[in-house]
């Protein structure tokens, strides 16, 4: 292993949670709604580079770094739960019902494709 595991995971961490930060901000700048689209795309790109990292089977400092640290940072389950009470709260079924059944099937299906991917690639 190449360095210090935490720190490692700090790195990526910090650099994953500026990133969210800045595509989320831009999103809903340009795409102002009550339907959390920056936290779905970044969640559902998160679960495939995650699954792709995986596959790949990259060394543990990077797993840390990229896995652990960049993708953990990146995608947001408390931020997604939360969205999700916001909905529920606000009356807003359909938004509810779509950013579940997306989130959950869609994040699964990329995480898979990921992993497949990092395997052949």
């Amino acid at each position: 292993m190449i360095g210090n595991p935490a720190l490692l995971v700090a790195i990526g961490g910090f650099l994953g949670a500026i990133s969210r930060f800045g595509i989320s901000n831009w999103f809903k700048t340009r795409y102002p709604s009550s339907f959390p689209i920056g936290t779905l795309l970044i969640n559902l790109l998160g679960s495939f580079l995650l699954g792709y990292i995986i596959g790949k089977g990259i060394d543990e400092s990077w797993q840390l770094l990229f896995g652990t640290g960049f993708m953990g940072a990146f995608t947001t389950f408390s931020t997604f739960k939360l969205e999700n009470i916001q909905l529920y709260a606000n009356k807003k079924w359909k938004a509810l019902a779509l950013y579940l059944g997306i989130s959950y099937t869609f994040g699964i299906l990329l995480a898979f494709l990921g992993m497949k991917l990092g395997d052949i690639l």
